[in-house]
């Protein structure tokens, strides 16, 4: 639930591939490694327990230019439909999985739903909407980070030619 008087955002992109491949960049450790962070980021671990109640672990490392620190946040799944649709909520944490505060304007547990729609030639349809924020600075560098990761992710789908 959205508190009263904060701000979402949401936005996607349209991916070269089918949602069953789609969903693999959401539940593999491997695949969210490589689009996980904002560009110049790297995934170090990404601990993936994608079932409802599950919480995964991932690190963010920072490039060198930004210090090289490492990142860390759960990913609590409240919702689970293959395919289709994920929500969990993020939170900030140390790498133990303690919880750490977050950086202003940032809810402790940001909501996020992800959905997949198949689109004609096999491609997806894909939307994040992320709740909560408190400041349109926190929103818009959270949308910023999202907008990488997410060019990341299409890059990892190159167009099919008709053949």
């Amino acid at each position: 639930m959205t508190e009263i008087g904060t701000l979402d955002l949401s936005t996607g992109r349209v991916l070269d591939a089918p949602p069953e491949e789609a969903w693999r960049a959401w539940i593999e450790p491997e695949q969210v490694a490589r689009w996980w962070g904002p560009a110049g980021f790297t995934v170090p671990l990404a601990d993936l327990d994608v079932r409802e109640g599950g919480t995964s672990l991932l690190c963010m490392r920072a490039p060198a230019e930004y210090g090289g620190t490492d990142h860390w946040n759960t990913w609590t799944y409240r919702s689970i439909t293959p395919y289709e649709r994920i929500e969990f909520d993020l939170a900030f944490t140390a790498a133990d999985r303690s919880p750490v505060s977050p950086p202003p304007g940032v809810p402790e547990r940001v909501p996020h739903v992800v959905t997949l729609s198949p689109r004609a030639g096999g491609r997806t349809e894909l939307t994040v909407t992320e709740r909560g924020y408190r400041t349109d600075e926190a929103r818009a560098l959270s949308l910023a980070g999202l907008e990488q990761c997410l060019d990341k992710m299409a890059a990892m789908f190159p167009a099919r030619t008709a053949g």
